[in-house]
């Protein structure tokens, strides 16, 4: 059982950057966080601090619990909720995953950006601003991913607001 982070190591993980997990501290304080796992250090200049999967869950955990038994419980619901990280389209009429809203603004984020990778990669002039072959064969998943990217929540349940 990993011991939870110090104050001053919560503070920093805290203030990380909510979408890319950019971390700002002390060398201290950042090397601390990578002996822990909860943060990489980038291997290309200027080698800044990312918060890997466990420090994003770190951050969007409570702080402490005061029981064990608690806190293994807590544990075991978070890890089974969805914290995989992989952006999956919610087309409409789901019920709500219990992912929350800063989890789920990174995975639409990144996958925002693969996709446009994607295009880059594929389109013979190397654009990004049509779609590529992927797009055109998961027509569903892809329009999912651009409304959600542009800021549109999907509906979830059967009678939520949101785009369907």
């Amino acid at each position: 059982m990993t011991r939870p982070p110090t104050a001053a190591q919560r503070r920093v993980i805290d203030a990380a950057d909510p979408v890319s997990g950019r971390l700002r501290g002390t060398e201290a304080q950042l090397a601390a966080l990578v002996k822990r796992g909860l943060a990489f250090r980038h291997p290309r200049p200027p080698h800044d601090h990312f918060l890997t999967p466990a420090g994003h869950r770190t951050r969007e955990s409570e702080p402490e619990v005061a029981e064990p038994a608690a806190a293994a419980e807590a544990t075991a619901t978070s890890n089974s909720t969805t914290a995989s990280g992989v952006f999956a389209a919610h087309i409409g009429g789901e019920e709500r995953t219990g992912i929350s809203p800063a989890a789920r603004t990174r995975e639409v984020h990144s996958a925002w950006q693969g996709l446009l990778e994607l295009r880059r990669m594929t389109n013979a002039d190397g654009s990004v601003e049509r779609p590529c072959g992927w797009e055109r064969t998961h027509l569903v998943q892809a329009a999912a991913l651009a409304l959600e990217a542009a800021g549109h929540r999907p509906a979830t349940g059967l009678d939520a607001e949101g785009y369907r």
